[in-house]
């Protein structure tokens, strides 16, 4: 029995197959399908998750034939699925099920036709997945349904970045809604559906021993930390977009809400995302003078990452996007307005071009209100518990133990540490396993409602509003460190400093 035959058997009694589906990606010559999707896609068909029944149906403007399109599947997987995971006849039967249809959707007169690829047994689940530009998304979903290939069961999923303000926003997601109906539409927020955000619902609402003091009389503050070590590079897009709408309106604000939202009455899809939205809707505005006050906007210069020179965020922009203020980094404080957390500062900090990659959640507890160790060494330390999201998954809760042997009271900080890669020892899913095969399941518990989409640009906006009229630019900050000293002055002017974990 070969490496991938024994995963397959002892995988088996945890996984549950999905119903047959036809899964048309648009954009599926683009980098997201070839770097993701199709590898994520793999390891759920190596895992039993689904088989040949199923199909993939590649969409695109390139002109390729289902054999062409097969062999960009197994080029991907050869170069993004690790080698232990690589079996000739699992990738055989797996790109069995692709084909491919050249299409424009951008131009009616060259609308391509899906109508032998598709199957008409509702029995098969039917699923659109738009990894292409959002100005696409109208046109796309006109498409579908002019041709014939709609169906109410039908779902759509639409990637990021679902515009750039509330206005656009609002746009976008109203030409999906012509065609497709809420509960048809999935917006992809891949950190949702890594492992350890998931299990922050479990540590959460399956434990009695952390909601209890889960509140603003036992927590001190909230950090909330997602470091990149890469650069931005040359793409166009980063320079429109930024690190506030890039990170802080999706992926952190969601790691918010999931922090500071009362417990859902269900783990139902709707449930956990009205509590979402109420958080949401709960912070605190940052307008006008609060900006320069609660807020930092950094740019990374050059420096070195691990022993490597890199260029600073300017040199790598194209000669027309040279004097470019768009940050590659933000540090901010944020406010929930409510019993539970009124008092409690949340402090973001995300960025390009940083000393290390690392995204976790940082919950820092209060002092204990009076100590017994008046002559001991070392004096108490307030207790924290580290969500470790990326890499070295895990979560680790700090504790203050008496230092062992004779000699009186020595107290010492040490970690309670449960590490996913040493507790289990089989392969971690990737987000995208999860998210693309809870599509065809008809989950939306990971997925992003619009009304949760429009409150966090409520939020957003005013700061980005700002930004654009301050005369001022970003902070600048060398690449390999931890950003700009501006962020630094912004926690320790409230007595606070920023976790950097040396357990």
């Amino acid at each position: 029995m070969n490496y991938i035959e024994r995963r397959q058997t002892s995988v088996s009694s945890r996984i549950i197959p999905v119903q047959p589906f036809d899964y048309v990606v648009f954009g599926a010559t683009g980098d997201l399908t070839k770097r993701k999707l199709i590898p994520a896609l793999y390891h759920r068909f190596m895992d039993g998750q689904f088989d040949e029944q199923s199909r993939i149906i590649g969409v695109s403007r390139s002109k390729l034939t289902d054999a062409e399109f097969q062999k960009a599947a197994r080029d991907s997987i050869a170069q993004f699925v690790e080698k232990d995971y690589q079996d000739e006849k699992t990738v055989d039967r797996f790109v069995s099920t692709f084909s491919y249809v050249v299409n424009d959707v951008s131009d009616p007169a060259k609308w391509g036709d899906l109508s032998a690829k598709l199957r008409d047994d509702p029995k098969v689940v039917r699923a659109f997945y738009l990894a292409i530009a959002p100005d696409l998304f109208g046109p796309t979903c006109e498409y579908i349904k002019k041709q014939g290939y709609y169906r109410r069961d039908a779902r759509v999923v639409i990637e990021k970045p679902l515009g750039h303000d509330l206005k656009s926003s609002i746009e976008i997601n109203d030409e999906v809604s012509k065609i497709f109906a809420e509960d048809q539409v999935y917006r992809i927020d891949h950190y949702l559906g890594k492992e350890t955000v998931q299990n922050l619902l479990a540590l959460r609402f399956a434990n009695i021993l952390f909601e209890p003091v889960w509140n603003s009389a036992h927590i001190d503050h909230v950090q909330i930390t997602v470091a990149e070590s890469v650069g931005a590079g040359t793409r166009g897009y980063y320079d429109e977009s930024g690190a506030l709408r890039d990170m802080v309106q999706n992926h952190m604000l969601q790691l918010l809400c999931l922090v500071a939202m009362e417990p859902p009455a269900s783990d139902d899809a709707n449930a956990l995302r009205d509590e979402k939205l109420k958080v949401l809707r709960s912070l605190k505005p940052i307008r006008n003078g609060d900006v320069s006050r609660m807020t930092v906007r950094g740019q990374y210069r050059n420096g070195s990452i691990s022993g490597e020179v890199v260029p600073s965020y300017q040199d790598e922009l194209p000669a027309d996007r040279k004097g470019s203020k768009m940050e590659t980094f933000v540090a901010l404080k944020a406010e929930i307005e409510n019993w539970r957390w009124s008092g409690v500062p949340f402090y973001f900090r995300t960025g390009k071009r940083l000393a290390s990659r690392a995204s976790e959640i940082v919950i820092q507890f209060r002092n204990i209100p009076h100590s017994i160790f008046d002559h001991a060494e070392g004096a108490p330390k307030p207790n924290r518990l580290i969500i470790r999201i990326q890499p070295d998954e895990g979560v680790k809760l700090l504790m203050m133990i008496k230092d062992p042997g004779p000699g009186g009271m020595r107290l010492r900080e040490e970690p309670l540490n449960l590490s996913f890669a040493a507790t289990f020892t089989e392969r971690t899913p990737e987000a995208y396993e999860r998210l693309l095969l809870d599509v065809i399941r008809g989950s939306q518990t990971l997925f992003m409602r619009r009304d949760e989409l429009e409150a966090a640009w409520v939020w957003v906006d005013p700061i980005r509003d700002a930004w654009d009229k301050a005369t001022d630019s970003p902070h600048l900050y060398h690449a390999g460190t931890w950003g700009p000293s501006a962020a630094v002055a912004l926690i320790e002017r409230d007595g606070r400093t920023w976790h950097e974990d040396d357990n």
